[in-house]
């Protein structure tokens, strides 16, 4: 009898625990920066290292296209059936909105029928190399959380390099090569992800898995971002300590999920042969239906909201930081160096805020949010704190009787933790509680 109480009293403060948790504790979403908790020396904040969530990273880019007049229909074209290289009477007029393909159709809401795309010139300048570059750009540091997947209304390109930059498109670093055969085109050995290793993740590889003509299902492009956070995480991304730690410790590993610019540059065409067909190359070209990239504006774990105003995106800091990714302490918050916050201790990780500087002391010490008076002390004109008359100090922070070493005994007492307290207030409550059941854990990473 005692030990089965004992065993719904455990259930149930499982089930409290997870309620009382903004997260469960195997992993972390960081989703809040900071809350109130009750200490002995009263009401305080404690600060978390928090991120925006994970979204839809193509509704805040910008696209250019280099050359700028690569789009089909100006002058009007024909050009070949998808799935009937022969089928030659298809149109491509950019003054008819039912027969243009603008780039801005790249990343509009598929499901449409028939669906739509942004498509290129044919390569009627063969042998001239037809060769585009698409440049997409955030203007913010965003971390990529699932992966880039393009999808190709024509044939997948013969060649293709897929680049980022991390510096706004002033260098630009290979992401992966794609080729029918990578030995030809670019003096590499084919790979795919999955000959790998948590030694190798950064390895540029070049694949042919995607790179085949006009064969069914063969449409869509990969970079694989989940199956590189795999080789910490598990193939479930259960095990998230193990990435953030690496993440946390790693500056290269952090900056390869890192971009301020993607930019896919198609260097060939499907052509699905040996030989280009000379006599039909309105069969040449490249149409891209979609594009998906998903992220999270990077903020250094200093906010858990990132706005979009006047076509930008900037970081809402906390943490005392302030700048786009909140990189910088604010001003008269300065006391010590800027630094990133870090994902360890799961689940919360540590804040890292930045500090008064000594020289602000005393003329802005308290706000009544981010510096609050502790013990029942009251923050006056947003300048000091009056402290009750057990307490002294700039936050109300140590007791009078400190100071004269009187304190006595019960100075080590403090108020139970909340945990207890909540779990005595239910205790009346397990008659009328069904047993609780276990939930399963979430992957982190859910878009």
């Amino acid at each position: 009898m005692y030990l089965s109480r004992f065993l719904s009293i455990h259930a149930l403060w499982v089930t409290v625990s997870s309620v009382m948790q903004p997260y469960p504790l195997v992993w972390g979403h960081y989703d809040v920066c900071k809350t109130q908790i009750y200490t002995e020396e009263g009401k305080v904040w404690d600060y978390m290292a928090c991120q925006p969530e994970s979204t839809d990273m193509t509704k805040y880019l910008k696209v250019k296209l280099d050359p700028p007049d690569i789009t089909c229909g100006d002058p009007p074209e024909t050009f070949c059936a998808m799935g009937n290289p022969y089928m030659c009477n298809n149109e491509c007029d950019a003054s008819t909105p039912e027969l243009a393909h603008p780039p801005e159709l790249m990343f509009d809401f598929e499901g449409r029928h028939p669906s739509t795309f942004w498509q290129s010139a044919t390569w009627k300048d063969y042998p001239k190399p037809l060769q585009v570059n698409i440049t997409l750009s955030w203007s913010k540091t965003i971390e990529l959380t699932d992966n880039i997947v393009i999808t190709f209304e024509s044939g997948r390109p013969d060649q293709m390099i897929l680049e980022k930059s991390l510096d706004y498109g002033r260098t630009w670093q290979p992401y992966q090569y794609y080729a029918t055969d990578c030995l030809d085109a670019f003096h590499m050995d084919p790979k795919s992800v999955k000959d790998l290793s948590q030694h190798t993740v950064l390895e540029i590889i070049c694949t042919e898995e995607y790179s085949t003509g006009y064969m069914t299902n063969s449409k869509i492009i990969h970079f694989e971002i989940k199956d590189r956070f795999a080789f910490f995480a598990g193939p479930w991304l259960r095990n998230m300590a193990s990435l953030y730690g690496q993440l946390d410790t790693t500056k290269k590993l952090r900056d390869f999920f890192t971009v301020t610019d993607l930019r896919i540059r198609l260097l060939r065409p499907a052509v699905g042969e040996i030989f280009v067909d000379e006599l039909h190359l309105a069969r040449y070209f490249y149409a891209i239906s979609d594009i998906k990239v998903h992220g999270r504006c990077k903020c250094n774990l200093h906010a858990t909201v990132c706005v979009y105003d006047n076509s930008k995106l900037t970081c809402e800091c906390e943490h005392n930081t302030t700048g786009p990714d909140c990189g910088k302490c604010k001003k008269n918050y300065q006391g010590r160096p800027w630094s990133p916050g870090s994902y360890l201790p799961i689940p919360k990780g540590t804040a890292n805020t930045c500090i008064p500087s000594i020289s602000s002391i005393g003329t802005n010490v308290c706000d009544n949010e981010l510096l609050h008076c502790q013990n029942g002390g009251t923050c006056h004109n947003h300048a000091r704190c009056l402290c009750p008359a057990a307490y002294t100090g700039v936050l109300c922070e140590k007791r009078r009787c400190e100071e004269t070493g009187g304190c006595g005994a019960r100075s080590g007492q403090g108020a139970p933790p909340r945990g207890h307290a909540a779990l005595l207030l239910l205790l009346p409550l397990l008659p009328l509680l069904p047993p609780a059941t276990p939930t399963p854990t979430a992957a982190l990473l859910a878009v």
